[in-house]
């Protein structure tokens, strides 16, 4: 068994972005905290598929060019190759989980 206290996990950004909590052997899993207007940052996975759950605040996510709006409560799965963004509204952070499978740390692609 593995075992992780989210408090004792770095974010990317200081107090904010993307903290993993577990990475591999299978999958990915973190935490993603944005703060008003902050964006995650577009990219896109060529065998990875992502899914995100928001458990606070509002925003949109931005897939393929298409803004969708998200809330608490709010899941998506993503395919590969489907260019995702994460966007907080201008008014509220906004706080996630995230997975992703399989476990290929290379499968990032900026775009």
């Amino acid at each position: 068994m593995d075992l992780v206290k989210e408090k004792d996990m770095p974010f990317r950004h200081g107090d904010w972005g993307i903290k993993y909590l577990f990475r591999g052997p299978r999958l990915d899993w973190g935490v993603v905290v944005l703060r008003p207007g902050e964006k995650m940052g577009a990219h896109y996975h060529e065998q990875v598929e992502e899914t995100f759950f928001i458990l606070e605040g509002e925003g949109k996510f931005v897939v393929d060019g298409k803004e969708v709006p998200v809330e608490a409560g709010t899941g998506c799965r993503l395919e590969p190759g489907e260019r995702h963004d994460l966007v907080a509204s201008p008014r509220h952070s906004l706080r996630g989980v995230f997975i992703k499978t399989p476990y290929l740390p290379d499968d990032k692609k900026a775009c």
